[in-house]
């Protein structure tokens, strides 16, 4: 995939740094998430794993807490939304979600759909291998399971997020149905203009709303609806589980 200038440059700098303070630890560098899916949506943050051959030491996670925030300082977005995991090399063949090495009990919990992006060509490889090479494929009941963590998330966020909420909704309804988690928030509500017959204003909003476009009184309305379509949104996806399990 390529990359847009500003993400090429903070990318640039971030495999830079990574270099000098990891130095042969450093195995692969991928970008996965938004940051590779075309667009026109803003950027909220750069999905990224940073595959390991051996464990961090504490001097090199301290340098590297200190070199995210010089990212941020240096790159105002997207330099300050990296958001991502430093993966060892051993743990990307475990079945069970693989621990960041350096913030204390992150664990990537959406791995199976992180690795259905990257084995399908949406990531952008900033430094190693080619990505077939270290991910195993995900099964559908590993998909599965990480599309009913993300509808978990979205339930408990509602109110704080609910434009990205009600994308991500529909992103979710999207891959239940069709069995394809290769889409963007922004792909997804095209779909769903077209497939959510009676949502149309209401997701309108949304977009409207997760694109910082969106007024007080349209930011009330899309809270006042979002449990409702939180519920459309679960009838559709419980639907969908019927009939794949069904035949």
């Amino acid at each position: 995939m390529n990359a847009s200038q500003p993400i090429k440059a903070v990318s640039r700098a971030f495999v830079d740094g990574l270099k000098e303070i990891l130095g042969e630890k450093l195995y692969g560098v991928y970008i996965y998430g938004a940051a590779a899916f075309p667009g026109t949506f803003p950027l909220t943050d750069i999905d990224f794993h940073v595959i390991l051959r051996s464990d961090l030491t504490d001097n090199e996670r301290s340098r590297l807490e200190q070199f995210h925030e010089d990212l941020d300082r240096d790159y105002p977005p997207p330099g300050e939304i990296f958001d991502g995991y430093y993966i060892l090399l051993k743990d990307t063949q475990q079945k069970s979600f693989p621990r960041s090495r350096m913030w204390e009990n992150a664990l990537d919990d959406s791995w199976a759909l992180h690795r259905a992006q990257i084995l399908t060509g949406r990531h952008i490889t900033l430094y190693g291998p080619d990505p077939q090479e270290i991910y195993p494929p995900a099964t559908w009941p590993e998909i599965e399971a990480a599309l009913h963590g993300e509808l978990d998330y979205v339930e408990k966020n509602l109110q704080k997020y609910p434009g990205y909420c009600v994308l991500n909704l529909c992103r979710l309804i999207y891959s239940f149905e069709t069995g394809d988690v290769i889409i963007s928030k922004e792909q997804a509500s095209e779909w769903a203009l077209e497939n959510l017959q009676g949502w149309e204003k209401y997701i309108e909003l949304a977009v409207k709303s997760y694109s910082h476009r969106a007024t007080s009184e349209e930011e009330q309305l899309i809270h006042a609806e979002i449990v409702k379509f939180l519920e459309y949104a679960k009838k559709r996806i419980e639907l969908a589980g019927k009939r794949r399990y069904n035949g």
